[in-house]
């Protein structure tokens, strides 16, 4: 079993910057692939970005590419989302996940996630 807890989250205006971290806890936590998600009001939850195990490979959505950046450090069992240039369409509960796999194309399989912290971005 993993816990993931994020934290961060807030109101920020557009063009302004957030981070969030996720602090994972459990059994290996430093092994899983993981990854953010976000899920606006009315949307379904969409992959953000996501990190492998050794942070080699990296995912990102298209809508952050070049404004956000996934990192983890595994001695402390965390992974942030660095977000800016935020835009009012970033507005979301952002989620944390861990497991499965990540490549190119996508991030896939998770079987843990947060709570989620919301990010407001005002225009």
């Amino acid at each position: 079993q993993v816990q993931l807890v994020e934290s961060g989250g807030g109101l920020v205006q557009a063009g302004g910057s957030l981070r969030l971290s996720c602090a994972a806890s459990g059994r290996a936590a430093s092994s899983y692939t993981m990854g953010w998600f976000r899920q606006a009001p009315g949307k379904e939850r969409a992959t953000v970005a996501a990190i492998s195990r050794r942070g080699v490979i990296t995912y990102y959505a298209d809508s952050v590419k070049g404004r956000f950046t996934i990192s983890r450090d595994n001695s402390k069992n965390t992974v942030d989302l660095q977000m800016n240039s935020l835009k009012p369409e970033d507005t979301a509960d952002y989620y944390c996940a861990a497991g499965g796999a990540v490549d190119s194309s996508g991030y896939y399989g998770m079987g843990y996630w947060g709570k989620g912290t919301l990010v407001t971005v005002s225009s």
